[in-house]
């Protein structure tokens, strides 16, 4: 493309926002034009985030006022909302509406919740309140990358952390029919999966060198997993999952364990994986057992298979906050504005993190 797309980020001062800021600005075709923070409107952005404060220069907090007028004023523009879950939904349809009526063309990807479901009922059900923008829910598509080649929506939710390396580990098994439809799951989370505001979970004294599980079998992030793995493979499977606080900031590892339907080796789920992933150019399987640090702050995942005849287990490491969020929304955005998926995001995990 000739010209390069210019990249609105709403919600700019948590961690998937930073995530995001910092993708944008090494990708060739995207332009950064506008950081929204309600809350710190005329702050420097490198203020929030200081090891991007030399790419950013002098880039400042946005008020909605400005954005909105901002979008609407673009014939085309990309938009990433990392905005709160509760808050992201009533934000992304008053600046569509202003950019319908100046008759622009933004494209969004919501990386919160609130598009996430495909009715405000079920997300009510989860959420506990109601959906900010119900008539706009028919215009996303809520999927992992992986499992949807194109989206028939002109924009996209993208599925949560722990949902995504779940749903990397656990789609393929049901698609093949090869397990019955009850998967067991357990993950563990890096304290980045909280959020930015410290809370007694994401303390780092608290968990420093331990290990501890939370929400075990009532996580909200299940419903939403099921809802996805139906989509993608047609089978309506059941999820019982225990998600646990790792000692470490970034990263996720799921192992999905499920009852083989027939015989199988190990060696032989793996190589049903690899078909299954031939054409996915961030997902990696290997007899070797995946590492988070292999894949922390890529857009990577790497799986692992073991079988003995009658159960199987897939284990899945990802980044939380690049493959499980940042990355996987500009994943689909490069898919969203024609260009390949893998634009400005094949940076391997640093390793040693």
């Amino acid at each position: 493309m000739s010209t390069r797309i210019p990249v609105i980020v709403l919600g700019g001062t948590g961690y998937v926002a930073g995530e995001v800021l910092r993708l944008v600005l090494g990708h060739p075709q995207f332009e950064l034009a506008g950081v929204m923070s309600d809350s710190q409107p005329g702050e420097a952005v490198g203020k929030a985030f200081p090891h991007l404060a030399a790419a950013l220069g002098g880039v400042v907090f946005e008020s909605q006022a400005a954005i909105t007028q901002r979008i609407a004023s673009l014939p085309r523009s990309a938009v990433f909302s990392a905005a709160p879950h509760g808050v992201s939904a009533a934000l992304i349809d008053t600046l569509l509406q202003a950019a319908e009526a100046a008759g622009t063309q933004p494209r969004v990807v919501d990386i919160s919740a609130d598009y996430r479901y495909s009715s405000a009922d079920a997300y009510a059900a989860v959420y506990k309140h109601a959906h900010g923008a119900p008539a706009r829910i028919a215009q996303f598509t809520c999927a992992v990358p992986e499992h949807l080649a194109h989206a028939s929506t002109p924009h996209v939710a993208h599925p949560g952390c722990f949902a995504t390396a779940t749903l990397l580990a656990s789609v393929p098994l049901l698609t093949l029919d090869l397990v019955e439809p009850r998967l067991f799951v357990s993950g563990v989370t890096g304290s980045t999966g909280s959020g930015r505001k410290p809370v007694d979970g994401t303390h780092h004294p608290t968990r420093h060198s331990d290990l501890y599980s939370y929400n075990a079998l009532a996580h909200r992030h299940v419903p939403e997993i099921t809802a996805c793995a139906a989509a993608a493979s047609g089978v309506h499977a059941d999820f019982a999952f225990v998600p646990h606080s790792g000692p470490f900031a970034r990263g996720i590892h799921v192992t999905v364990q499920a009852t083989l339907k027939r015989p199988l080796t190990g060696e032989e789920v793996l190589v049903k994986l690899r078909e299954y992933y031939a054409r996915a150019p961030f997902v990696r399987v290997d007899k070797s057992a995946p590492r988070v640090k292999d894949v922390a702050s890529s857009n990577y995942a790497h799986l692992g298979a073991a079988a003995d005849g009658r159960s199987v287990a897939v284990m899945c490491a990802i980044d939380n906050l690049n493959k499980g969020a940042a990355g996987g929304a500009v994943q689909w955005m490069n898919r969203l504005f024609g260009l390949a998926e893998t634009t400005g995001l094949t940076a391997p995990a640093p390793g040693w993190t």
